[in-house]
């Protein structure tokens, strides 16, 4: 069975069409790999946001805590500038080898 040339220009430009579409299905961009790496991104991605949203949650309640009480601001006043309250006794407990008890017995 012959073809003629009219009909076979018409399925060789049908065949180039179909490998065309066929390698933009496999290789270009919105192929199943590409697919593929993208899906991974995105889970990726939904994690990070978890533990951002996490984070942002805790720093909500400590900022609540800060507005509204003062058990928040007199506990960081407390741990990071060593205030006591009045009438408290504050007792500094120094170990052998420290460097504050070493200046100490120094003449």
């Amino acid at each position: 069975m012959k073809l003629s040339p009219a009909r076979q220009v018409v399925l060789a430009v049908l065949a180039l069409l179909l490998l065309g579409l066929q390698a933009r299905l496999w290789f270009g961009e919105g192929s199943l790999r590409h697919v593929a790496s993208l899906k991974k991104q995105v889970e990726t991605l939904t994690g990070e946001n978890a533990e951002l949203a996490e984070r942002n949650r805790l720093m909500a309640a400590d900022v609540r805590d800060l507005k509204e009480g003062t058990e928040a601001v007199e506990e960081i006043a407390r741990k990071d500038l060593g205030m006591i309250r009045d009438g408290e006794t504050f007792f500094l407990i120094v170990e052998p080898g420290d460097r504050a008890s070493d200046a100490q017995q120094d003449p």
